[in-house]
């Protein structure tokens, strides 16, 4: 049986409880496997003409492609942004039993 393509999908918050909130909200929705919370990040972006610079927490989310657009939906509901980081990137290897873990974990209810 061949593995499911799996991905990391990246997004940031303002907070370390609007992280958690994301990522259980993802975990409970069976959308990704795993959620990791890095610890606050500086980052420096350009917003409407001016160059800001704010401390974000970043959520990386284990999942696979067939669950990505699901993913992205919530993501865009439940995140307060206007416009929220989502990048997907793909797993181009990894264990099969960590892979097949997170296929199985993602099974839409």
């Amino acid at each position: 049986m061949p593995l499911a393509e799996c991905l990391t999908v990246l997004t940031t918050t303002d907070s370390a409880d609007k992280a958690e909130d994301l990522a259980r909200g993802v975990i409970e929705a069976r959308l990704a496997a795993c959620a990791q919370i890095s610890a606050p990040v500086t980052s420096v972006y350009r917003w409407r003409s001016a160059i800001e610079t704010s401390e974000e927490w970043q959520i990386l989310f284990k999942t696979t492609a067939a669950r990505y657009d699901a993913l992205e939906a919530h993501l865009k509901e439940a995140h307060d942004y206007e416009t929220p980081e989502i990048i997907a990137t793909p797993v181009v290897r990894g264990s099969a039993e960590y892979l097949t873990w997170i296929a199985e974990e993602t099974v839409a209810p």
